[in-house]
């Protein structure tokens, strides 16, 4: 496999040209959240149009797609959350108020306008920012997801110019939707299984890779209503953690006032202040990864980061695992996340550019095409990269890769000069 491969959506700092220079920037929130980022440009020069790079979980600074635009004569931004590499606490309503900090750092560095550029989970939370910062603030969120007060509109959100998604999927909830094993039976036992329910069982038409699976429609059928019964059970539950909590505190408050400092309430503060969590198993379960059949596209039999036995992987420690409940509303709930590209391109009159690797593994062209068709925007366009996988490496056979190709980040590059010229 090349090198190149190994490095996912990153580039190494040896590939950063000699007149580029690279710029550590602190993102601070207006709330006091701390984050941080790279900024690259050509150097001596101060670029009147930036591009900026934000994920949830995932550091941005590195990301492929930064060198071409700096090479194209833009500023490039490339910044993690505050909850960089762990969104055991993550709170997508605040990682917002980072995004306003980032765009506010480009217009520091002499940026007039600034593109908002979603890769892969970057396109929720990149595209629920812009929808709020195109909301007149007496209309903005004022609770996160889990019912917390955070009123965005009592905070500076400048708005960007336009908002480019890139191997975006419609957000990390939809993800877990689409992702999570409905056959388990015990949230508490991850080794309990609905056999009838298992992607990963022979009867069920599971073959391990490189053979393809295939599930019957009514199995299909089942497994999608099983899915969304599981991720509904998830949020009850998270609920009722929550619940617990906030009454523990309204005793622990109501027994305070009284001047009662006794044993129940000194139990009820202590109950209150216990961070609670979900422990979540078994969430890499995406029929369409190991059957090419439904919705087929270029990619070939794979799963999750190329795991040659999703079977068993599903079983390891992965994403959404180990979670407190109000990042599970926030950031993983189908029901509950506010971070979704469908519902906040419906509030952004803004310029919108799609990129999809027909390749992808982790977003269909189905929703690439919703995020075109639900845009407020006049001015949208899809482009598709044919034989691209997530991270825009050549597909040149089955489980076989070339170098990444430029299709993407030229269609990038190209559709931003013709709106947001460099000069």
């Amino acid at each position: 496999m090349p090198r190149t491969f190994l490095r996912g959506a990153r580039f190494v700092l040896d590939d950063v040209p000699a007149d580029v220079e690279r710029i550590p920037v602190e993102l601070r929130a207006e709330d006091g959240g701390l984050a941080r980022g790279t900024l690259y440009r050509k150097q001596g020069t101060r670029p009147r149009v930036g591009a900026l790079m934000l994920h949830p979980r995932m550091d941005q600074s590195q990301s492929y797609i930064l060198l071409p635009l700096v090479a194209a004569g833009y500023a490039a931004l490339g910044c993690g959350s505050r909850w960089v590499h762990n969104d055991s606490a993550a709170i997508q309503e605040r990682i917002v108020l980072d995004v306003a900090a980032a765009v506010r750092v480009l217009h520091d560095h002499g940026c007039e306008q600034v593109v908002l550029v979603g890769n892969s989970g970057g396109g929720g939370i990149l595209s629920l920012y812009q929808a709020q910062a195109r909301t007149e603030p007496a209309r903005r969120l004022t609770t996160t997801a889990a019912g917390d007060p955070l009123d965005l509109g009592s905070y500076q959100l400048p708005p960007a110019a336009a908002l480019v998604l890139l191997a975006a999927h419609p957000g990390e909830a939809s993800r877990l939707g689409r992702w999570i094993d409905p056959s388990v039976t015990d949230e508490d036992d991850p080794l309990a299984v609905d056999r009838s329910l298992d992607m990963y069982d022979p009867d069920n038409g599971f073959r391990i890779p490189p053979e393809p699976s295939r599930y019957r429609p009514e199995f299909l059928a089942r497994y999608r209503e099983g899915q969304r019964l599981r991720a509904a059970r998830l949020d009850a539950r998270a609920r009722a953690l929550l619940a617990d909590r906030r009454q523990a505190a309204a005793d622990a408050a109501e027994r305070e006032s009284a001047g009662d400092h006794g044993r129940r309430w000194s139990d009820a503060a202590r109950r209150a202040a216990l961070p609670q969590h979900l422990l979540i198993h078994r969430v890499l379960a995406c029929p369409e990864w190991l059957d090419t059949s439904i919705e087929p596209d270029d990619r070939d039999v794979t799963s999750f980061n190329s795991d040659p036995r999703p079977d068993l992987q599903n079983y390891e420690w992965s994403v959404a695992t180990f979670l407190q409940p109000e990042a599970f509303l926030s950031t993983w709930s189908p029901a509950s996340s506010h971070a979704e590209v469908p519902a906040a391109v419906g509030a952004i009159p803004d310029p919108l550019l799609v990129v999809h690797y027909a390749g992808d593994v982790a977003t269909r062209l189905s929703e690439a095409q919703e995020f075109v068709t639900a845009s407020a925007a006049d001015d949208k366009q899809l482009v598709l990269v044919r034989n691209a996988d997530h991270w825009g490496y050549q597909i040149t056979g089955p489980h076989r890769r070339g170098p990444r190709t430029a299709e993407g980040t030229d269609a990038v590059v190209a559709w931003m000069r013709e709106r947001f010229p460099t000069t």
